[in-house]
């Protein structure tokens, strides 16, 4: 991405503001013209008092010449003290407005993205933030270093160089002709310094990436004595980084002095040049100090071209990283117009699907979800379960076939439509910060109070959040994890829809809040369509219709005796679940209570 690609791309969110552009151009041209008075007012000064001296006369006569110079210098710094006020106020007062509409933009895409975005390698939770973050801060540091810094010191530049030209042709030409020099070095250097600029970008990202990795795994790497080998992993990391930043530096230091070079090269020459005038009897002698003072103004801009354009170069590479999700369309998640009668019939016909991994996790599917009957998806970890249920939900749209709900497929479906139709819960439900009542109300914004508190005493929560000392405003991350599971099934519960999807919903709970939990969901089962996955064998016995899932394919369905006669794989699985509750004991220990 080249600047002027950069500059359109950035466009959009700085056109809302124009007016705050307006007003610092308007600063931005006032100050320009404040910054040559100087260079007038001290070449005014020195030919005045050598006139004067020439003339044999002293500070009496002198005195008008000292109180013009002082009154124009101190309207000058109270004008530039008043613009530069005016200037930086804007410049940051735009970075903050266009910093806000860069954040919510960025927000508002990839809430739109499928889930396949988020779990691709490089997009991983670590790397996403940080190329959000340093891309808004690049980029807003460009929009502030573009009109506070660029704009004000180019425009001063161009009416000095103008006015050196409008005294003399040579010394404007002489001057005119350092500026392209220190350009080009300044472009060889930003050209040496792209590749390892993008290196120490992406070992920045792994860096994040890798210390949100140790937070999430501190309690594993704890209970294997594992913190020397992640701390080596984290040197190594910033060795490289270590690595990448001197050759940085050394090369910014090379390019830097030969800038420095050219530049005192330049002075020299002005001053040499204008001196010989001077002394050709063309020029004043004053002329000298206005001339070295305008070239200062031209190479005022030079002097920090180069941190300017260090700045501008990180912005473009790390702005790469940010328009890449602001502009990964291709990743917008499908959606179509229909909003049908739900009925719950899904159908599944010659799907295949694939992972971004390149994982074949559904190959060939076939089945059908009866409405208002509850089937059981069951295999061993890794079958692609938990897959299907992503895609009936839409999270994910299969390579080939298609998947159909009472006769529709899911494409043509509105997808906020479907999913207001569906409860989702997981094996591990995420909670949000913030408060219990925020967390079961979050499967219903608008619910009551008693709404929240009927659901809780559904999923069996609310005996234990009244024991609470906030109760319902109490952090619902200080849970425990079963607690938290109950939290997310009455999430469900209070959005009571037609379509239940459970994932091993009871996965995280102990045997009682299991069996009250059980007793609650077949309330909530009857009437709607029910998808269940679980290890749990009540559940699956009373499913209506069970399939068998191996590798990613269907290898067995029907109702449970058809099923368990059959001999194969759901006998098989049936036989282990069996086995791992010790059946056996338990049917011993039942029939002893009963004797006795």
């Amino acid at each position: 991405m080249n600047i002027w690609q950069l500059f359109r791309k950035l466009r959009p969110f700085v056109t809302p503001y124009r007016m705050l552009i307006v007003a610092t151009l308007i600063m931005t041209l006032i100050g320009s013209f404040a910054a040559q008075v100087n260079a007038l007012t001290l070449q005014y000064a020195v030919d005045s008092i050598n006139r004067l001296v020439e003339a044999g006369q002293g500070l009496n006569a002198g005195w008008s010449i000292l109180i013009t110079i002082t009154v124009v210098l101190l309207v000058k710094e109270l004008i530039s003290a008043i613009v530069q006020f005016g200037q930086k106020f804007y410049g940051i007062k735009l970075r903050i407005l266009v910093s806000q509409d860069l954040a919510q933009s960025i927000i508002e895409k990839f809430l739109t993205y499928r889930l396949s975005f988020f779990h691709q390698n490089d997009n991983q939770a670590g790397k996403l933030q940080t190329r959000i973050d340093r891309g808004i801060g690049s980029l807003t540091t460009l929009v502030q270093i573009f009109f506070i810094d660029i704009l004000p010191l180019f425009t001063s530049a161009v009416i000095a160089l103008a006015l050196m030209f409008y005294a003399n042709f040579y010394i404007g030409l002489t001057a005119a002709c350092i500026v392209p020099i220190y350009f080009w070095l300044t472009y060889k250097q930003a050209q040496r310094l792209g590749g390892w600029r993008r290196g120490l970008r992406d070992a920045r990202e792994k860096k994040s990436q890798g210390i949100i990795g140790i937070i999430e795994s501190i309690a594993v790497i704890k209970s294997f004595n594992r913190e020397p080998i992640e701390a080596q992993k984290q040197l190594k990391l910033q060795k490289e980084m270590t690595e990448n930043q001197m050759h940085t530096r050394q090369t910014s230091y090379v390019f830097d002095s030969l800038k420095t070079f050219i530049e005192q090269i330049g002075i020299v020459l002005i001053i040499i040049l204008t001196a010989f005038f001077v002394l050709n009897r063309q020029m004043s002698i004053g002329m000298i100090m206005y001339h070295v003072l305008l070239f200062n103004n031209v190479s005022a801009p030079i002097r920090s071209l180069h941190r300017i354009y260090d700045e501008v170069n990180d912005a473009m590479i790390y702005s790469e990283g940010f328009f890449k999700i602001l502009e990964a369309d291709d990743e917008i998640e499908p959606s179509g117009a229909l909003q049908p009668a739900v009925r719950g019939e899904f159908s599944l016909s010659n799907v295949d699907f694939y992972y971004p991994n390149g994982h074949h996790a559904l190959k060939n599917i076939n089945l059908t979800i009866q409405p208002n009957k509850i089937t059981a998806l069951v295999g061993l970890s890794g079958a692609g379960k938990s897959t299907l249920i992503s895609l009936l939900d839409k999270f994910y749209t299969p390579q080939s076939g298609s998947v159909r709900l009472d006769g529709i497929d899911l494409n043509d479906i509105d997808t906020r439509y479907l999913r207001e139709h569906i409860g989702l819960v997981l094996q591990k439900n995420h909670i949000f910060q913030g408060s219990i009542f925020e967390n079961i109300r979050y499967g219903k914004i608008n619910a009551t109070e008693e709404e929240v508190m009927t659901a809780a005493r559904k999923a069996s929560i609310h005996e234990q959040i009244m024991q609470l000392p906030d109760g319902y405003a109490a952090d619902a991350l200080l849970l425990s994890g079963g607690q938290q599971q109950r939290i997310a099934l009455a999430r469900m519960f209070l959005k009571n829809p037609p379509i239940i999807f459970l994932d091993e919903p009871t996965a995280s709970l102990d045997a009682i809040a299991t069996e009250q939990i059980k007793h609650s969901l077949d309330q909530i089962k009857h009437g709607r369509t029910v998808i269940i996955i679980s290890h749990s064998l009540s559940q699956i016995i009373d499913a209506d219709y069970t399939y068998v899932m191996q590798n990613g394919e269907i290898a067995e369905h029907g109702e449970h005796e058809q099923l368990y006669r059959q001999h194969g794989a759901y006998k098989e699985i049936f036989d282990a679940m069996a086995k791992s509750l010790n059946i056996d004991k338990i049917s011993k220990t039942f029939d002893e209570q009963v004797t006795h």
